[in-house]
């Protein structure tokens, strides 16, 4: 009973270690995540989707998203303790070893390729090989691409042709139009969120947007959100989506219109501050998409 007693503190710390480790405590990355997948469950299945497949996707969202901090964290090790937002992560301060990482990472990625076979589709399969591939490899575009959060988008967002993929059994046109409005929306945001970071960035050498765009970094984030809307708009468009549709993205709009003015003084507060309100960007695009259905 003792043994048992003396471990449980530390079992407790190990898992809370972990849940650092993975981003739990955070789950705006989830969300921006998840947005755009119920956005493309929703449109495939015009507003009728089917349950499970939305419970899958949302869980391997959770699933993914967390497997993606681990490894970011693990290829930002070296960086991570010089910047002063991010060295008290447990990697960079020592406080979970590279093994346990690692080790969490394959745990992660084997419970959401799990996930998806019993939805019985090679093309799901296929897809999922190469979602785990953009995770993975994501943290390590950030040593010679100029961009990387355009890749980011990319990773974020393959969400969508699964859904397509889960629905229709193909993936037309018009989900590869959302993913790159999801692309231009990743840029927007993790923009924002490099805004944040630029001062450290340029002294360890990573490359970020907010680097890459300089002085025209607020004008950028704001053509980004644009196209964005944009993109969203031309796809609904093609679906003949009705008034609600169109009311969410011009909430949408508003809100991206309230980011600019949380940014434009490049301080690093309220930059973090519109990072985290693109939450109701996604919300406010998927209301209308849900409520467009809803009404027919």
């Amino acid at each position: 009973m003792a043994a048992m007693t003396l471990s449980s503190p530390k079992l407790r710390e190990r898992l809370d270690l972990y849940e650092k480790l993975m981003r739990l405590d955070k789950p705006i990355g989830i969300l921006l995540l998840l947005w755009p997948t119920f956005w493309g469950l929703w449109l495939s299945s015009l507003g009728r989707p089917n349950w499970a497949v939305v419970w899958i996707f949302t869980l391997g969202t959770v699933l993914m998203r967390s497997a993606g901090c681990v490894i970011n964290d693990f290829a930002d090790r070296d960086f991570d303790p010089h910047v002063a937002r991010t060295r008290e992560r447990p990697l960079a301060a020592g406080k979970v070893s590279v093994k346990e990482a690692m080790i969490l990472f394959g745990v992660l990625v084997v419970c959401a390729f799990l996930l998806v076979l019993p939805l019985r589709s090679w093309l799901i399969v296929e897809l999922s090989v190469a979602a785990l591939f953009l995770a993975a490899s994501y943290p390590f575009t950030k040593r010679f691409f100029a961009i990387p959060q355009a890749y980011l988008g990319v990773a974020f967002g393959f969400g969508i042709p699964m859904s397509y993929a889960a629905q229709l059994g193909s993936v037309p046109a018009e989900a590869w139009w959302l993913l790159l409005a999801n692309v231009f929306w990743a840029v927007a945001y993790d923009t924002e969120y490099a805004m944040v970071d630029r001062i450290d960035d340029l002294k360890i050498g990573i490359k970020t947007s907010a680097i890459t765009f300089g002085r025209f970094d607020v004008a950028a984030v704001m053509c980004c959100y644009a196209a964005t809307l944009g993109l969203i708009a031309w796809v609904g468009y093609g679906l003949h989506m009705g008034f609600f549709f169109y009311a969410g993205l011009a909430v949408a709009a508003a809100i991206a219109g309230y980011h600019y003015t949380l940014i434009r003084t490049r301080d690093p507060a309220p930059c973090f501050k519109a990072f985290l309100h693109n939450n109701w960007i996604g919300a406010s695009v998927f209301a209308g998409i849900a409520l467009d259905f809803l009404k027919l």
